[in-house]
């Protein structure tokens, strides 16, 4: 079975969030050991992750060195994550495999996800990133061309396009290399934003991509029989929150959209991945579970977590 696992960003930070290099490698430490079991089971596996947290630190880098040196683009915020990021889960993956006296080969694609120019989050950029500054402070970056907003007492925060993702331009490499033994880690962060100018030339842009939505269409593109959305809790919750809370096992895609449509699941944590679930089983037929890293080998069987079934 080839199954796509589209890792948090808890996955890669410890638990109270920080994103210290030992906490970097001590998190994907534990969560290659849950990988490295799926393997046991001998399926196919590509992984992808989050970056937030570490794209986060390189901006602040940018901040204290905007005087200095001109901040570093977005893009090569999230191709440099990659790189780092995949170097790191190989490491542990690696170590895990030799630990179980499994042989398989391991790889990390720095990975480019086209998106439009027309899309709508362009022309209005909402999706805010980084950590409140000043406004003196921020008014450097702005000099850069980036864009910031006054979020009252907080301070200045930056804001960016979140458009859709199109295309994976790198799944061919993705699939050569599944195809020929390796576990392969992906499209982190949901791809580095590119777009094709009308030449046919590709170039990087300021953007951020959903990591969830990403995953969902990696998963369709590469043809993968189930995707595993992995977080930091066992399933999707209805009226989370509340003395009525209630754990969703398997459902169908069209219940699933219907509760998201209700307003259970908040924007800004479990929306995005209940919406990547849905697009996935839409797209392919197959489905998608979301549940937590412990329970990702019987997610993968449909006996974990919530398991999102087509109509």
């Amino acid at each position: 079975m080839k199954v796509l696992l589209a890792l948090g960003g808890n996955a890669m930070t410890n638990a109270e969030g920080r994103a210290r290099p030992e906490d970097q490698i001590a998190a994907a430490e534990v969560a290659m050991a849950s990988v490295a079991a799926l393997l046991e089971t001998g399926a196919e596996v590509v992984i992808t992750h989050g970056n937030g947290p570490q794209v986060g630190n390189l901006l602040v880098k940018n901040e204290l060195a905007a005087a200095v040196v001109p901040p570093v683009p977005l893009d090569w915020c999230g191709a440099q994550t990659q790189a780092t990021l995949g170097f790191v889960l190989m490491d542990a993956l690696d170590a895990e495999l030799a630990r179980r006296g499994l042989e398989k080969p391991t790889a990390a694609l720095v990975t480019r996800a086209l998106v439009s120019l027309d899309d709508p989050g362009f022309a209005k950029p909402t999706k805010p990133i980084g950590r409140f500054l000043p406004a003196d402070e921020a008014a450097v970056l702005v000099e850069h061309g980036e864009t910031w907003e006054d979020r009252g007492e907080k301070g200045w925060r930056r804001v960016v396009a979140s458009p859709e993702p199109r295309e994976i331009l790198d799944a061919p490499a993705v699939r050569a290399l599944v195809d020929a033994g390796f576990v392969v880690v992906a499209n982190g962060g949901g791809g580095i934003p590119v777009v094709r100018e009308d030449d046919g030339s590709l170039r990087g842009i300021e953007a951020v991509i959903d990591k969830d939505l990403g995953a969902a269409l990696l998963g369709q593109t590469l043809g993968t029989e189930v995707l595993v959305i992995a977080t930091d809790v066992s399933h999707a919750v209805l009226r989370y929150g509340t003395p009525e809370a209630e754990d969703i096992g398997r459902v169908g895609v069209s219940q699933l959209e219907a509760f998201a449509a209700d307003g259970h699941f908040a924007s800004g944590s479990m929306g995005p991945k209940v919406d990547a679930a849905c697009r996935f089983v839409r797209a392919t037929g197959n489905p998608a579970v979301i549940t937590d890293l412990d329970s990702i080998v019987d997610a993968v069987e449909g006996r974990a977590g919530t398991v999102v079934l087509p109509d």
